[in-house]
């Protein structure tokens, strides 16, 4: 007996789902079953549930040598999604199934020992990689896929499912929000911290809060995707598909909600930034459009933490191993917590401090100045006093302060199609963006010196008062947004010294 079958696959690379041709060959020889191509273990292992899975469908594995072509050859495969492939083209090849409508079909599937096909993480960025081909794609169905428009999606339950014309799954579905997110409302007081998350919110500047144990930090920090801009369509895509990649659900960020990522500080280098093998994108990643939480920032590694500085900047890692180089998308809002010293109370009116000033340093130097040079809005959080706690739920609400967010969101685009600026990380853009009198210009530039600000710390204030200057609907930054922006970027700048 002698047949070939050619289909389609794809294997995840970083974020992005790679075509891989999957051929098939049974011929005459010592029955075998061999699959080349650059195949990681996963992949290997799937010529046991291919076996199984045929047999259990009622067809008939060849007893014959059949040679199973991962192309192209250089590129490294991984993942079970090849199963669904690899079985079809050996049915294809035997003559128990036609494979003629599978010609422009992009198959991705893992198979159960019964014959059922599984959805496999990444499903969201094959659907892409489909659309871009101009395939359709067939996999079993998961609601992520209705997110991808233009793309013919057929879903199948089992290898039974092809001795009959595909059905096709309608890719039409709303995603909803199915959980109310935490309400500034639960937190009486802080209203200066507030403002200051507001103004982070509207820039998507970087947050530290410092104060004692217990003074409401990462109750704050929980709360800020309630402020934040729902994600464009661009943007829903954009994260989702790297929550697919990671085995995550995706449907809250299709639903417009901002990924809110928290690791704890044990993580370890490449949990944060990505890496692993197969290369999987990290905590910066997952946070990507979103917001990254630091709790116990001081606790991190210090060297983990330095990890992140180059993407705080650009908004993309490229990671390079023996494989290749793979970029992740890594563009977030920093937001971290930490404690002043050891034992917390260091500064409050509250309690007692036990630390000594070298422990006090060293703690605090553990955080790093390059890194605390890019984030920047610094906030001091105090303990609240027992009446201001029991009044919690009668706070300024997390509507409230959308409501500000969104109408700063809307100036900042009003301002820049007037002008016909384009959002620009780029300081010449950013110093013409402000239209600054020559006083206030003055001004900034005597204060800068007086703070004795580094070239980033000068632009990244002046784009904190920019920003300020949108909440206020004001075309131009005027001398109290700068005054403001100086406050919430030095407030804390003397004890992290």
């Amino acid at each position: 007996m002698q047949g070939k079958c050619r289909l389609h696959a794809a294997t995840i690379k970083g974020v992005e789902a790679i075509p891989v041709e999957v051929e098939v060959s049974i011929g005459n020889g010592i029955p075998s079953f061999t699959i080349v191509g650059m195949p990681d273990a996963s992949i290997q292992e799937s010529r046991e549930r291919v076996k199984a899975a045929i047999r259990a469908c009622g067809f008939t594995m060849p007893p014959h040598k059949i040679v199973v072509n991962l192309a192209p050859g250089a590129l490294k495969k991984t993942g079970s999604g090849f199963d669904l492939s690899i079985a079809l083209g050996i049915l294809g090849a035997s003559g128990q199934i036609p494979t003629e409508h599978l010609l422009d079909v992009l198959l991705v599937g893992e198979l159960s020992l019964s014959g059922s096909v599984r959805p496999v993480a990444g499903l969201l960025a094959c659907a892409l990689c489909a659309k871009r081909q101009g395939w359709s794609l067939v996999s079993a169905y998961t609601n992520e896929l209705a997110a991808v428009s233009d793309c013919t999606c057929f879903e199948v339950a089992s290898l039974r499912d092809f001795l009959r014309p595909l059905e096709m799954h309608i890719s039409t579905h709303e995603f909803k929000q199915s959980a109310s997110l935490p309400d500034f409302a639960d937190i009486a007081g802080h209203e200066m911290s507030k403002r200051a998350l507001v103004i982070a919110a509207v820039g998507r500047h970087g947050v530290l809060m410092m104060g004692p144990p217990g003074s409401g930090k990462t109750m704050l920090a929980s709360r800020i995707p309630s402020i934040l801009p729902p994600l464009t369509k661009e943007e829903r895509i954009e994260t989702a598909v790297i929550h697919s990649v990671a085995g995550l659900d995706p449907t809250h960020v299709l639903a417009g909600v901002r990924p809110f990522r928290a690791p704890h500080h044990s993580i370890s280098q490449a949990g944060l930034v990505g890496g692993g093998t197969p290369l999987r994108p990290g905590e910066i990643s997952l946070a990507h459009h979103g917001v990254l939480f630091l709790d116990e920032m001081a606790e991190f590694s210090p060297a983990v933490l330095q990890s992140i500085r180059q993407p705080l900047e650009s908004g993309a890692l490229t990671l390079t191993r023996a494989e290749g180089s793979v970029s992740f998308p890594s563009s977030f809002m920093l937001v971290a917590a930490t404690n002043p010293c050891p034992c917390g109370n260091y500064g409050a009116d509250d309690a007692v401090c036990t630390c000594t000033i070298p422990q006090i340093k060293r703690y605090q130097g553990r955080i790093g100045g390059p890194l605390l040079d890019r984030i920047d809005v610094h906030l001091e959080v105090g303990r609240m006093k027992a009446h201001s706690v029991m009044q919690s739920g009668s706070g300024t609400s997390s509507a409230t302060l959308h409501d500000e967010v969104m109408r700063g969101c809307e100036f900042r685009d009003w301002r820049q199609a007037q002008t016909g600026e384009q959002a620009s990380r780029k300081s010449k853009a950013l110093i013409e963006a402000c239209k600054l009198s020559e006083a206030d210009q003055a001004a900034f530039e005597a204060m800068a010196q007086r703070s004795k600000l580094s070239g980033r710390g000068i632009i990244r204030t002046l784009s904190l008062a920019r920003t300020i200057a949108d909440l206020d609907e004001s075309q131009a930054v005027c001398l109290e947004h700068i005054y403001e922006a100086f406050g919430l970027r030095l407030r804390e700048e003397g004890d992290m010294q």
